[in-house]
């Protein structure tokens, strides 16, 4: 993040996260883990999907949410439940060079994160047939200002910032699940 000075990174990361996490409960996913660390790596966020929690909320989810965002969270349909999903958050400040966090989940780190999750799965054998995915979060770090735009779902303030989840995209990489 440009311009922040190195101090917040970890605590406007966190909150990022978090931001990510409440939101994802909101919409009815169950968080296993937050910050799960093995020899590989980390995931950020596990969380989990089940056929009826997924019924419940898909109603009460789709006449809350603007329609500009439904596309970006929605695209359960091609999975079996549960589902499982490896969550990577990326929080960034406008402007930034690693387009939003996007540049940054390379293969290196998409290998990595599959690693991870691979011993996840090892560690949790009764989660091992649940159909995975690995999702990727972008939130938008910016200096809070007066304006807010009441349309945004996803937004909470820290530390003189606005945390905003600009785009949620499921399946964003591929394992070899």
């Amino acid at each position: 993040m440009a311009n922040h000075p190195s101090s917040n990174y970890r605590g406007i990361g966190n909150a990022g996260e978090d931001l990510v996490t409440q939101w994802l409960q909101s919409i009815g996913w169950i968080i296993l883990h937050r910050q799960w660390r093995c020899r590989f790596g980390e995931i950020d966020i596990i969380a989990q999907m089940s056929e009826e929690t997924r019924r419940m909320k898909q109603a009460e989810v789709l006449d809350s949410v603007p329609n500009s965002f439904i596309s970006t969270f929605d695209s359960t349909s091609t999975y079996s439940y549960p589902i499982l999903a490896f969550v990577e958050v990326k929080t960034r400040s406008r402007g930034n060079l690693d387009v939003g966090g996007r540049s940054a989940i390379a293969f290196s780190k998409q290998e990595k994160l599959w690693r991870t999750a691979e011993m996840f799965l090892t560690q949790y054998p009764e989660k091992a047939d649940y159909d995975c995915r690995f999702d990727v979060a972008i939130v938008c770090c910016q200096r809070t200002s007066k304006k807010t735009n009441a349309e945004t779902e996803a937004k909470q303030e820290v530390r003189g910032y606005d945390l905003i989840l600009e785009e949620y995209i499921p399946g964003a990489f591929l394992g070899n699940y």
